[in-house]
C-alpha cells in the first residue's frame, strides 16, 4: 500500500532534483558547483523534512549527526546529491537524490532521482522486476573511481561485462531498470549511498544484501554499509557464491 510517506520521499527527491539541474545549467568552477549543491540541496531536503515531518529525525551526508537519530522510532536517510564528482563533469548523467524512511527496523520508504536522466525511481511507484536475464553476458555495474579488487575475478567467474557508472543510485537504478543485472560494491559506502537505492530495489522485487549475503542494516551508531549487492532476486545465490570463491 502506497502511502503519504512513499509519495513525500518521491517528491522531494525530485524537487531537490530539479534544483541541481537548475544549478547546473548556470555553469562555473567545478569545484564552487559541486559545493553549492551538496549544500543546497541538503538545506532544501532537510527544511522541507522539518516542515513535514517535524517529529522525525534526519540523516544527511552534509549535516552534523544528531546522536538523537538513535532512539528515534522514524528517520529519514538523505544523500543530498550522490555522485557529486559527476555533478560537477559536464554531460555526465550518473548522478543522483536519495531520500529514504527508515522506521522500527526497516526501510519503508524511498526514492532515487536521476534529474540529468528526467527520472525518479520510488516506492511510491514501484518499478515491476525486470524479467530474467537471457542467455548471455551479464552486466555488472561497479564504482567507477573504487571498483572492489576482485571485480575482475568476478566477471570472468560469472562472464559478465563490467560497467563502470558514478552515483551509488545511477548503479541501482541500472539494475532496478533492467539496463544491468547487477550491482556491486566492496570497499566502504555510508547509509545515505543505499538506504534509498534498497528500498527502491527492495520493493521492485530485487534482491539486496551485504556481500555475504546478510541484511543490510540502516540507522547505526556508525553509518557505515561496507558492501553492498543488489541483483535479480534469480541470481543472489549464484553470484553470492561466486563473490565467495573470488574475494
Amino acid at each position: 500500500m502506497i502511502s503519504d510517506d512513499d509519495r513525500l520521499a518521491a517528491d522531494l527527491a525530485d524537487e531537490a532534483g530539479r534544483r541541481l539541474l537548475a544549478l547546473r545549467s548556470r555553469g562555473g568552477d567545478p569545484s564552487a558547483l559541486r559545493h553549492a549543491g551538496d549544500q543546497g540541496s541538503h538545506e532544501f531536503l532537510t527544511a522541507e523534512l522539518a516542515r513535514r515531518r517535524p517529529g522525525d529525525a534526519v540523516l544527511s551526508e552534509e549535516g552534523a549527526d544528531d546522536p538523537a537519530r538513535l532512539a528515534a522510532r522514524r528517520v529519514w536517510i538523505v544523500d543530498p546529491l550522490d555522485g557529486t564528482r559527476e555533478f560537477g563533469e559536464p554531460g555526465r548523467t550518473d548522478w543522483a537524490v536519495h531520500v529514504a524512511l527508515w522506521e522500527a527496523g526497516e526501510l519503508t520508504a524511498g526514492a532515487v532521482a536521476l534529474p540529468a536522466q528526467g527520472q525518479v525511481l520510488s516506492t511510491a511507484d514501484p518499478v515491476a522486476s525486470p524479467p530474467a536475464p537471457a542467455a548471455g553476458t551479464l552486466r555488472l555495474v561497479v564504482s567507477r573511481s573504487r571498483p572492489a579488487a576482485f571485480i575482475p575475478r568476478l566477471a570472468d567467474k560469472i562472464g559478465a561485462e563490467v560497467v563502470p557508472l558514478g552515483s551509488a543510485g545511477a548503479k541501482a537504478a541500472a539494475v532496478i531498470r533492467g539496463d544491468a543485472e547487477v550491482y556491486v560494491h566492496d570497499g566502504g559506502q555510508y547509509e545515505w549511498d543505499s538506504a534509498a537505492p534498497v528500498a527502491v530495489a527492495l520493493a521492485a522485487g530485487l534482491h539486496a544484501s551485504r556481500i555475504d549475503g546478510s541484511k543490510l542494516v540502516y540507522n547505526q551508531a556508525v553509518p557505515s554499509v561496507p558492501d553492498i549487492l543488489i541483483c535479480q532476486a534469480t541470481l543472489a545465490d549464484m553470484l553470492l557464491g561466486a563473490i565467495s570463491s573470488v574475494r
